[in-house]
Order: C-alpha cells, then sequence, then structure tokens
C-alpha cells in the first residue's frame, strides 16, 4: 500500500513590509521648477565664471605683472613709503628693489579685483537662482492648476474644468486636452451610473418575485416532500443570486471615491460585524476574540461595515472543522487607523494571495463553485477600501489561515 503523503506545511512569512514607504521630503523631491532652477541659476553661475576668467585674464596682460620697470634709476636718491628701497645702494640694486615693489602691488591689484569679483559673482548668483525659482514658478504656474483640478477630480468631482486663460502655447493645449478628457469621463460615469441604479431596478425586481413565490408555496403544508425539497433547493439559488446581484451592485459602487463622509469609528463596525457572524461562529465551532481599540475614520459607514463584515464571515467561514478562532482587533498606528483579522484555516501558499482579491476566485478553483459565497467578498473590501483612499494587505498565517490587514487615512 502507497505510503499517505505528509501534510502540506505552512509557507514561510513574507519578508516584506506591507506599510507604505515613508514620503521623500518636499525640498529634495526633483521637481520641474527646481530643475530649471538649477539649470537657469548654472548656466549663469557657468557664464559669470567664465567672464571673470576673461577679465582677469585681460587685467594681468594689461597690467604685464613680472615684467620689467619702462624706466631706470641713474642717480639720486628715492623715497617710498610703499616700498622697502635701500638707503644706500648702488643704481641697479634701486631698479630691482622698485621693479620688485611694483610687481608686488600689481599683483596686489589683480588679487584685490579677483576676490571682489567672487563676491560679485556670488551675490549675483543668489539673485539669479532666486530669479530663476520666481521665474519657473510663474512659468509652471498653469502645470499646477492642473494638478489642484486632477486632484479634485480624484474625489469622483468630475464636474470642475480647468479652462484654462492665456497665450495659445503648450499649456493652454494640455489644459485644453484635459478638461475634454474630463467632459467624456463624466459621461461616461452619468451613463455608469445610471446602468447601475437601472440594473439594480431589473435584477432585483424578478429576483424579489421569484423568492416571493416560493416562500408562498413553501408555506403551504399539504404540499408534497418532493416539492418541498425542490422549493428549498430553488429557493436557495434564488438567494444566491441575490447575494451575487447585491455583490456587483456594490462593487460598482465602490470603484468610485467616496463622495459622502463622515466620522466612523472602526471598532464599533468590527464589533456589529462580530454580533452579525456570531450564529454562524458558534455553529461552526469558531471563536471570536480581540481587542477593538477606538479608530475613527473619515468615511461611507455602510461600506466600511461591509469591509469587516465581508472579512469576519471570510474568516469564520474558511476556518478549520475543530478549535477554530478568530482574532478582530482595531487600533491607530502611525497615524492610520487599521483594522486586522486573523484566522485558523487552510494553508494558503503565498503565490495565491493576489488571487483572491480577483472577483469570482477562490483559493484553488477559479469560477463558483462553493456554497460558501459568491466569490465577490475580498474583491469588494478592496474597492471599498480604495475608495477611502486606504490599502489591504493578506498574508499567510504560519500553521494555515491568513492575516487580513486594512490600513485607512484618519
Amino acid at each position: 500500500m502507497a505510503a499517505t503523503p505528509a501534510p502540506p506545511q505552512a509557507p514561510p512569512k513574507p519578508t516584506w513590509d506591507p506599510r507604505r514607504p515613508v514620503p521623500p521630503i518636499p525640498w529634495l523631491r526633483p521637481t520641474i521648477r527646481i530643475r530649471l532652477t538649477l539649470l537657469y541659476g548654472g548656466m549663469f553661475l557657468i557664464a559669470g565664471i567664465l567672464l571673470l576668467s576673461i577679465i582677469y585674464l585681460l587685467a594681468a596682460q594689461a597690467l604685464n605683472v613680472g615684467s620689467e620697470l619702462p624706466f631706470k634709476i641713474v642717480e639720486g636718491k628715492v623715497t617710498s613709503d610703499i616700498c622697502n628701497l635701500p638707503d644706500q645702494a648702488s643704481p641697479a640694486e634701486f631698479n630691482n628693489a622698485m621693479n620688485q615693489c611694483v610687481n608686488d602691488q600689481r599683483q596686489h591689484a589683480l588679487d584685490n579685483l579677483l576676490s571682489r569679483s567672487l563676491l560679485a559673482l556670488l551675490g549675483l548668483a543668489v539673485i539669479a537662482f532666486a530669479f530663476g525659482y520666481a521665474m519657473a514658478g510663474r512659468v509652471l504656474s498653469p502645470l499646477g492648476r492642473i494638478t489642484r483640478t486632477a486632484r479634485t477630480v480624484a474625489g469622483s468631482d468630475l464636474s470642475r474644468r480647468i479652462e484654462l486663460d492665456g497665450p495659445d502655447d503648450e499649456l493652454k493645449e494640455l489644459a485644453d486636452t484635459f478638461d475634454d478628457m474630463l467632459e467624456r469621463l463624466q459621461r461616461a460615469f452619468t451613463a455608469q451610473q445610471r446602468f447601475v441604479g437601472n440594473a439594480s431596478h431589473e435584477l432585483r425586481t424578478p429576483l424579489a418575485i421569484n423568492r416571493t413565490l416560493l416562500e408562498v408555496h413553501l408555506s403551504d403544508p399539504n404540499a408534497p416532500v418532493e416539492l418541498q425539497q425542490l422549493g428549498k433547493t430553488l429557493l436557495a439559488t434564488n438567494e444566491r443570486s441575490e447575494q451575487l446581484v447585491e455583490g456587483l451592485l456594490l462593487l460598482a459602487r465602490s470603484d468610485n471615491q467616496v463622495v459622502e463622509r463622515g466620522p466612523v469609528d472602526l471598532a464599533e463596525v468590527a464589533e456589529q460585524a462580530i454580533d452579525q457572524v456570531h450564529g454562524e461562529a458558534e455553529a461552526k465551532g469558531v471563536r471570536i476574540h480581540g481587542e477593538q481599540k477606538p479608530a475613527v475614520v473619515q468615511g461611507n459607514g455602510v461600506l466600511l461595515e461591509r469591509i469587516a463584515l465581508n472579512l469576519v464571515q471570510n474568516a469564520v467561514r474558511y476556518n478549520v472543522a475543530e478549535d477554530g478562532w478568530v482574532e478582530v482587533t482595531t487600533e491607530v498606528q502611525h497615524g492610520n487607523a487599521v483594522l486586522v483579522v486573523s484566522n485558523t484555516g487552510p494553508v494558503v501558499p503565498a503565490y495565491e494571495i493576489d488571487n483572491l482579491f480577483e472577483p469570482f476566485r477562490r483559493l484553488r478553483t477559479e469560477r463558483t463553485g462553493s456554497d460558501k459565497g459568491v466569490g465577490l467578498g475580498l474583491s469588494i473590501v478592496r474597492s471599498v477600501a480604495r475608495a477611502h483612499g486606504g490599502h489591504i494587505y493578506a498574508q499567510p498565517r504560519e500553521g494555515g489561515g491568513l492575516v487580513m490587514r486594512v490600513t485607512l487615512p484618519i
């Protein structure tokens, strides 16, 4: 008889840090304005150094440092307050002393010219860099307006337009192109919202009618057993279809940024999710524990409750058969509100983590084929987290199960 294969071992913990990197210092960012300032100032500095070198060479050539005097002392007495001339010496000695003194004075004049010119160049370089920075800001101000409009649009305010005034240059052409793109995006999102509303009505109505009819037939005590069993099967299928429709509609709505925001405490959201899943957890023998500390964020309470509910439901449903547990914690870390849901369960390979967040994808099965859900729970969680400017990270847990970490800005 063949030997029984050894059970799979839990993969090692990932070594990556899921926290976002610290943003760089603003003054060290290589922005276009800084680069233009360095370019303008650097060109001025190079031109000033070349000009100063030419002036220095011309002045040195004119003064003719190191050459002999155009006159000589033949006889008589020469005195000077600057030069150190000998009292009793031959005319040749006097000529050499005067020649050395005049050359020293020429060199001193050149050194004085160089030092003052360097100071003047330094002052002009500071003025040039400041002037270049101001001019670069003035030239690039339309780009700042475009950036602010793009950030506003990122908040789902597609009605904003740049409407840039000024000369018909490349920046105005860019702004007009961006406005045209926003116009098309607004029409597309409006059509999508209209479609979601229509689909919500058209898909829910027949499913609700089917559910009502099935419940009426199931309430008949004289119905045959086979019909009762068929009705329960159809009712479960209809309920699954309703969950699928609700999940798809919620996924479509949560892909956009949340416009209506308010203070929401993740601790209360997690407690409500635990209360809703408590009965199912008891039926499966799964224990739920954990400390929920206050962590208030600005967001939509209904959507944030869906995050906690989906994570806790998945943690309970995809658990071990005996002695299973789920840990739900909330806290504030590094200026972010954090919701962590950990659970025991089957071993999850690290390379399959990303597939769990795709719609209709489950572990080792690509399409819906389980009675535990419709395969949209984690996709909805990721979309809602992104809509609130947050992130969700998942990593395998030693011994089996997952650790789900949702980070939302406060």
